[in-house]
Formats: C-alpha cells, structure tokens, sequence
C-alpha cells in the first residue's frame, strides 16, 4: 500500500494521458442479451481522442459490441487504475485506411488484417474517465464526463 498523498487534478490527468498514450494492452467488458456479460484482454491504439481495439468478428466481445456499443475499459493494476466507460462503433477495412492499419500493427505488435479469420475493429470513444491509485484518491477520480476532459 501506498502513503503517497492524493495528486491533485492537474497531476492525475497528466499521468492518466500518459497511461493511454504509453500502455498498449487494456481490459475491455461488455454486454449483450444473448452471451451475457464478457471480460477480455485486448491491445489498443489511442489516437489521443479514442482506442482503436480488433477481435475477431466472430467473438463474444464483437458480438456484444456489435449489438450495444456500450463498453467499460480499465487500464493499469488495482492499486493505480484508470477505468473508461465509451461507446464502440464498428470500424470496417475500407474505412480503417492503411495508415490506422499500420500504426495498430505497430502499435500493438500484430496486424489483424494479415490473419486467417476476419477480424472486426472498434473505435471506442470514452464518455467518463476515472483514475485513482488508493482510498485517498476515490474523491476527484473524475476526469471526464460527457466526452470532455474536466480542468
């Protein structure tokens, strides 16, 4: 456990675009009628304004995409978290362009378009951000709420 004090807005923010920007892999939840609730791992590409995630089209978690766009996106340890709720829009391969293509392939260490089965790529705005590292941090954890940065 950390003693460390609470960072203030300015510092949580700075760290948390730096977590987006600098990680690659994230937890992504999601929902539908029909498979349930579904938890997964997943590379991402942050383009500074959204995560640009690819699993295979056939999968629970497209599935689920595909039928609510709704999704939960959680980032870093338990003891240093940033949670993202979004909305996920389906992306296809000609509106990917090659260049999105490449920096995900680069990004993320593998290219989804190369593979055998069709992948489907999501591009997931977030509409609230939260981060926080222990109890002490929980009041101020928002950083983002209806899409837009606070502070």
């Amino acid at each position: 456990m950390s003693t460390a004090p609470p960072r203030g807005r300015e510092e949580r923010l700075r760290d948390t675009r730096a977590r987006l920007e600098g990680d690659a892999d994230l937890w992504l939840a999601s929902s539908g009628a029909t498979d349930g609730p579904h938890l997964v791992p997943l590379s991402y590409l942050w383009d500074g304004t959204a995560f640009l995630v690819s699993t295979p089209r056939t999968s629970v978690t497209a599935r689920n995409l595909l039928a609510d766009g709704r999704v939960r996106l959680s980032l870093g340890s338990t003891r240093d978290v940033v949670m993202v709720d979004g909305t996920a829009e389906p992306v296809g391969p000609d509106d990917l362009g090659p260049e999105r293509g490449e920096a995900f392939a680069r990004r993320t260490g593998f290219d989804p378009r190369e593979l055998g089965r069709p992948y489907q790529y999501f591009l997931i705005r977030p509409r609230r951000v939260q981060a926080w590292r222990e109890e002490n941090e929980l009041r101020g954890r928002e950083l983002m709420r209806e899409g837009r940065w606070l502070g």
